[in-house]
């Protein structure tokens, strides 16, 4: 009975862990941080598209992620920029992705 019980909380225990794992966090600010100014260089290819600037949660705070160019990908054809969507108490930044 006992080794039955553990394996039922066991397999709660991992499935809880691999639930939270895959949900996507919503991290807001008051104050959305400001954003560099960043010169665009020329592409290196015409098979290049220009990634705009994104901002990641990292350490409890946003930290920027420089803008670069990366090659297109197979069946996708435009980037879409990430933004800062306005949420309840504040904003929160929605990740840019491939269209």
């Amino acid at each position: 009975m006992k080794t039955i019980l553990r394996s039922i909380t066991m397999t709660a225990v991992l499935g809880a862990i691999a639930f939270t794992s895959n949900a996507q966090i919503r991290v807001y600010v008051r104050t959305r941080p400001v954003e560099p100014v960043v010169v665009r260089p020329a592409p290196p290819d015409r098979q290049s598209v220009w990634v705009s600037g994104e901002w990641a949660w990292r350490g409890g705070r946003y930290e920027y992620v420089r803008p670069h160019y990366e090659r297109i990908r197979p069946g996708r054809h435009e980037w879409v920029p990430g933004h800062w969507r306005r949420v309840p108490g504040g904003e929160a930044w929605v990740q840019g992705h491939w269209r």
